[in-house]
């Protein structure tokens, strides 16, 4: 067999190994895994390239070696999720920067960090101002975590004391002008609805580049051609806005009749709709 097929049939081999190897042990982002598992890339990686070059004439312990590393990741992973000490010793701890607002100088210096380091890291998490920080923890992947103290979080609706709809996920339906049937599914809908809103927006299929639909049924629309600006449909607002006018006709009615029981029964069924309205404003506006 000549020399080129050799080499190409060990490196499709080798390419389709470290798929797997990797598939096996490197879920995850490869910029959030700690030093341990970084150096096991790296080695594993090494490795690979040796055997690939026949720089390792003998595969028989290259692929021992190799079998190794691969392995202990897998055993060490395991016994990590199962032993909390096993998972420190592995993997370190974490360690407390900031606490109830102070410094630890000593905890900055154990974990090599500069307080210009600290300074840029707190920046990247919004927290422009130290005074502003309530804890801050590097975590063993290197990452910084910021804690505000509670008069400088952001205000949310739980703490305006308004409720707000649920989110799940949106789905696609549309990816480069197809549609995708599953995901339609996925929401109740079909071809036919799809197609409706298209034409409603005034848009076709094929100019489609992502089209996505929310948890309210909203249709959030992406064209090729982004000089065109499309209107995207507000199916929430839509019902709210009729739901109000329906409220308003019927009080309207109320003020319009003279005759006594006629105008309670308006009233009766203006409150109810208004009731209705109170009840779906957090879902149908926020």
């Amino acid at each position: 067999m000549q020399n080129w097929i050799i080499v190409l049939l060990r490196n499709v081999i080798l390419f389709f190994l470290t798929l797997g190897i990797m598939r096996i042990i490197g879920r995850g982002n490869i910029s959030k895994v700690t030093p341990f598992k970084f150096v096991s890339y790296i080695v594993i990686g090494i490795m690979v390239s040796l055997i690939s070059l026949r720089l390792i004439t003998n595969f028989a312990f290259a692929f021992v070696a190799l079998g190794v590393w691969v392995l202990f990741s897998l055993v060490l992973d395991y016994l990590s999720v199962k032993s909390k000490w096993v998972h420190d010793f592995v993997n370190g701890r974490e360690t407390v920067l900031i606490k109830d607002g102070k410094v630890m100088e000593e905890n900055l210096m154990e974990a090599r960090y500069t307080g210009e380091e600290l300074l840029r890291e707190l920046r990247a998490k919004n927290a422009f101002n130290l005074a502003d920080v309530e804890f801050a923890v590097m975590e063993t992947t290197g990452d910084i975590n910021v804690l505000l103290k509670s008069d400088k979080k952001p205000i949310t609706p739980k703490d305006l004391g308004k409720q707000v709809a649920p989110c799940s996920q949106p789905e696609t339906v549309i990816l480069d002008g197809n549609i995708l049937d599953e995901s339609l599914l996925n929401r109740g809908l079909s071809r036919q609805w799809l197609k409706a809103e298209l034409s409603n927006a005034g848009v076709s299929l094929d100019n489609v580049f992502i089209a996505q639909v929310d948890s309210s049924g909203d249709l959030f629309i992406d064209i090729f051609d982004d000089a065109i600006q499309v209107t995207q449909p507000k199916v929430k607002e839509m019902l709210y806005a009729n739901i109000s006018k329906a409220q308003a006709d019927i009080l309207s009615f109320s003020l319009e009749t003279g005759d006594l029981e006629t105008r309670k029964m308006y009233l009766n069924n203006a409150n109810k709709l208004k009731k209705v309205m109170d009840d779906l404003e957090p879902y149908l506006l926020h």
